[in-house]
């Protein structure tokens, strides 16, 4: 898109298509500037993945998922169907073309532009959620490390490596490593099969549902209106956007923001937008624990993230493309309790609740879709992979400052869904 800026003053009305973090986030900022915001879900705020995610707040690791290891794992695990990284045997066309494009970016130039494409989220993304909980969104961040535990020295090389990835291509994660009892100090749950650990600093946690949930009654308070409908299509013309819902209501405004996660290419593809959105599904549930959790754990050989959660611990893994809309798979639950046992002790696993699947809206190269589209007064934003919520709210500061200057920012160039 070509940068002119605007003439007209700016928007002064937009509909948001998506409760979410990234939907809400941009909701909140648009009315920062101004604009009359409605707010369309098709089943309600913090539906999708906002709601059942680890509530990591965690710039030191917003690591691609596109590297060259992941691919030779993926291949693997195609006839296990309990591997943390699951591609279930199917006849859709859609998914074999994103993984052929996903296949084509798991290469080290790919991921390198990725983290230096987020790079500019991460140094504001704190900040962003300090501005809304300064202001109205009555929900707390908690400042903890996050430990990442390992059977062995060699494991912990892994994650090593990627950290010193990421300080080369211009992202230094503050990190130490952990000798057997120094771990033991920032998990009290650790088994003796966790022997070494790395503690990466400067990070946070929420309640992610809580969070969503706050940040959508602050939305509401300053004005808004956030209503149950599912929207099938969006026109562009002269006067600004009108919104199609399933429930055959129609809503106008000068612009529309499509927020949608998962389902964002089910709305974008015809707008020019070409990088495709897929559903990397992941799992949680609620176990309650016999010792209290300090902080946030991340058993990065099992491929799950446990954080402090109302007095117990939230548990959750596994990346399985399906359809978004498709139901749970009880193995899937079951592959990563069976990885994670081993490994935490007085975690009473037989009294799970809250129990979720959801949907992490991924691309085939590690950006997300921010932007305008082809559609005259179209913006998207999804795409975020693992890092919905540490990015959203930042994500909808940056997407508000182009809505209503015109002006593309220079931190979301890379994120350009016309790429």
């Amino acid at each position: 898109m070509v940068d002119v800026g605007r003439s007209d003053g700016g928007p002064r009305s937009a509909v948001v298509v998506g409760a979410g973090i990234v939907g809400l986030s941009t909701a909140w900022f648009l009315q920062e500037r101004g604009v009359e915001v409605t707010v369309l879900d098709r089943t309600g705020v913090a539906a999708g993945a906002s709601w059942g995610n680890a509530g990591w707040l965690s710039p030191g690791l917003t690591i691609p998922l596109n590297e060259p290891s992941v691919l030779r794992y993926g291949l693997r695990s195609l006839l296990n169907p309990a591997a943390p990284l699951h591609i279930p045997l199917s006849v859709d066309p859609g998914l074999w073309s994103f993984l052929l494009r996903f296949a084509a970016n798991c290469r080290w130039s790919s991921w390198t532009r990725a983290v230096r494409a987020n790079r500019s989220l991460n140094a504001e993304c704190v900040e962003a959620f300090d501005v809304l909980t300064a202001n109205g969104v009555e929900a707390p961040t908690v400042d903890a490390p996050i430990t990442a535990g390992f059977e062995n020295a060699r494991q912990a090389q892994g994650l090593l490596h990627e950290l010193r990835r990421m300080a080369d291509a211009g992202q230094p994660v503050e990190h130490a490593e952990l000798d057997h009892d120094r771990l033991r100090e920032l998990v009290p749950l650790a088994s003796p099969s966790l022997t070494t650990g790395v503690r990466i600093d400067g990070q946070r946690h929420l309640d992610p549902g809580g969070f969503v949930r706050a940040l959508a009654r602050s939305v509401e308070a300053r004005g808004a209106t956030i209503r149950v409908l599912e929207t099938v299509d969006i026109h562009s013309h002269r006067q600004g956007v009108t919104i199609h819902t399933r429930q055959g209501e129609v809503v106008s405004a000068d612009v529309a923001v499509v927020a949608t996660g998962a389902w964002l290419s089910r709305l974008a593809g015809r707008w020019g937008v070409r990088v495709p959105v897929r559903a990397g599904r992941g799992y949680s549930f609620t176990v309650p624990v016999d010792r209290p959790v300090p902080g946030p754990v991340y058993l990065p050989a099992a491929r799950v993230a446990c954080t402090p959660y109302q007095g117990a611990l939230r548990v959750a893994g596994t990346m399985e493309f399906r359809d978004p809309d498709a139901p749970g798979v009880v193995s899937r639950l079951e592959a990563i309790i069976a990885s994670a046992r081993p490994l935490l002790d007085g975690v009473r696993w037989e009294e799970r609740r809250d129990v979720w699947v959801g949907p992490r809206p991924v691309t085939p190269d590690g950006r997300a879709l921010i932007g305008e589209v082809l559609a005259r007064g179209v913006y998207v934003a999804g795409g975020h992979g693992m890092w919905g919520l540490a990015h959203g709210p930042i994500t909808g500061r940056l997407l508000a400052e182009q809505i209503t200057t015109g002006k593309q920012p220079d931190a979301l160039r890379p994120f350009d869904p016309l790429r």
